[in-house]
């Protein structure tokens, strides 16, 4: 076989794996196996649905190429076949506090007890999805790499880590995997059309705002807006459980601000994020990140700063002084405080990330409001280092849209669903803006005459000022499509109650559902809120399903198993 590898200048290797890559493909290549009828297995861990879709993008890859892929959810994968697997390849992502996905939790587990097998005939790569912004950056895939190496499996393609912009990494990852198994193919660029053809996350659909209010009131501390948009024109669909990807806009007079803080001669245009090219003003409002430092971006920008202070942050490889120094900042400090020499605009936006869609849980029912989509976002406002900030998505929804169309996509969530049974019970815990999807499940289960009990398990800080949807809930529970109610608002009493106290209060009741079939949901805060509510229900599981601390895991295992246990959870 004639195979010449080569490896694009930007691809997301080191110049040592990069030696490694060419040295191993081009030498070693003859001996690949053939691609007929070859079984490729691919397990996906995915928490918001990109591992997922990669997963799948990636067996059509090999299927074009003549191999026989299997596409497996990690949590309905037999783990007793991973012996007999010849060609393995895990796409993952992180969230949390490192942790793995939901579904990934049981097969990671599993890995990495004293039960998994040897497996010195299987070949591997893994793909790692994550966010540089968070410590345990691509976590997950790096222990499942580490692990499979541990066991004796043959890595054919170094792991890649991706950051929150993965497609070209993806791409490259992609590619030294199929050249590992012998062929060059890969997705034709006219594939890739084809594929996102109407609108999407690469072709946004630009969402008139229909109403757009505060549903705390003005005595609260916090700022929750209820946000209806319009998808008319757009045939866009989404079911409840999905989330909507929105572009922020940056504000503008940070933009300025940085803008006249530059060096260079900035009316001379500079490439955007999306291949393009436009003036520096419409790059820092609309294609690049601003609003959050990195290590990656304070290492860059000393590099071309006198700034001792960096230098010494760059230099100590102290973690926390590094952590310490970008919370609460932002590009614009970096460009007023600690003035850099770029030779220009190029330069300059080349050291910048690509400013990220956000996606929030939707919050509406299509049944119920045909043409439309609903957000419930919480604003984020602080001040730090003498600055007035916020979060850069909500302060443009509550603050910045008035005449503009925010561009939006509908980024698909398989594993939060309501109950494909109608008369299945369920239990949503949602507080905060938590409440989101749980909106959008009961005005579904109302739209479809489902039979089966809804409960609800809603938190705040204070009931007066911060019961989001109060009227809409009552409403729902005078109607009797809520069969249950409980709030918990922290700080209406000395002592402060949280949704898991108002679940332990009602243990008996919660596992009378689960025993009755019912399905349990949880949204919010993956690192606090959710991690105690499970606890809760190992504990209510313990307590009152008369379960050892063992039993307790399992049962919680094959509640999630049997997608009985989900969570949307960031």
């Amino acid at each position: 076989m004639n195979f010449d590898f080569t490896l694009p200048d930007d691809a997301p290797f080191t110049d040592e794996q990069k030696a490694w890559l060419k040295e191993f493909y081009s030498k070693k290549l003859e001996a690949a196996m053939p691609a007929a009828g070859q079984k490729v297995t691919i397990l996906w861990g995915s928490q918001t649905g990109n591992s997922e879709s990669l997963a799948k993008k990636t067996g059509k890859v090999l299927t074009k190429a003549g191999f026989e892929p299997v596409v497996v959810d990690m949590a309905e994968y037999d783990q007793s076949a991973l012996s007999t697997e010849k060609i393995l390849l895990v796409i993952t992502s992180t969230y949390g506090d490192g942790d793995p996905p939901d579904n990934a939790m049981a097969l990671h587990e599993w890995l990495h007890s004293d039960g998994a097998p040897n497996l010195p005939e299987l070949q591997y790569s893994v793909l790692s999805l994550g966010d540089t912004d968070y410590p345990d950056f691509c976590k997950t895939g790096i222990e499942f790499d580490n692990r499979l190496g541990e066991l004796g499996a043959k890595q054919i393609a170094l792991r890649v880590d991706c950051d929150v912009d993965y497609d070209d990494s993806y791409a490259a990852w992609r590619g030294s995997v199929m050249a590992a198994l012998g062929t060059q193919a890969t997705v034709s660029e006219e594939d890739e059309e084809e594929q996102e053809q109407g609108y999407s996350k690469k072709n946004p659909f630009p969402s008139a705002i229909l109403n757009n209010y505060n549903l705390n009131t003005e005595e609260s501390a916090k700022q929750t807006h209820h946000i209806e948009m319009s998808l008319e024109g757009s045939e866009l669909e989404y079911q409840t459980g999905d989330a909507l990807g929105v572009f922020p806009t940056n504000p503008p007079e940070i933009v300025d601000e940085i803008i006249r803080a530059m060096p260079f001669n900035t009316n001379e245009e500079v490439p955007l994020s999306n291949g393009k090219e436009g003036s520096l003003r419409d790059a820092l409002l609309y294609h690049y990140d601003i609003g959050k430092l990195t290590k990656g971006l304070i290492t860059d920008w000393q590099s071309r700063s006198g700034s001792p202070m960096l230098r010494a942050i760059c230099e100590s490889e102290d973690k926390q002084a590094m952590d310490d120094f970008i919370w609460g900042r932002g590009l614009v400090d970096l460009a007023v405080d600690y003035p850099a020499d770029f030779d220009d605009g190029e330069e300059f936006v080349s050291v910048l990330k690509k400013l990220q869609p956000r996606l929030y849980s939707i919050a509406s029912s299509p049944k119920a409001h045909p043409g439309e989509v609903h957000l419930t976002v919480g604003v984020v406002r602080y001040h730090s280092h003498y600055r007035d900030r916020g979060g850069v998505c909500s302060t443009f929804l509550s603050d910045r849209t008035e005449g503009v169309k925010p561009g939006v996509f509908v980024h698909t969530n398989n594993g939060f669903r309501i109950p494909q049974d109608g008369a299945a019970d369920m239990i949503m815990v949602g507080p905060g803006t938590g409440i989101a999807p749980f909106r959008a499940f009961l005005e579904e289960r109302v739209a479809t005459a489902a039979t089966g009990r809804n409960w609800l398990l809603f938190g705040d800080q204070h009931e007066a000022s911060d019961f989001l949807y109060e009227d809409e809930l009552k409403q729902m529970m005078a109607d009797g499509h809520l069969a249950k109610l409980d709030t918990a608002f922290s700080r209406d009493q000395k002592e402060k109650i949280y949704v898991q106290t108002r679940m332990k209060q009602s243990a008996a009741e919660i596992w009378a559902w689960l025993e009755g079939g019912g399905y349990f949901y949880v949204c919010g805060d993956a690192s606090r809120m959710a991690k105690d509510v499970d606890k809760a229900l190992h504990e209510i599981a313990q307590e009152e399903g008369g379960l050892s601390e063992a039993a307790a895991v399992e049962f919680i295992k094959d509640l999630r198993a049997k997608k009985r246990y989900a969570r949307d959870v960031y």
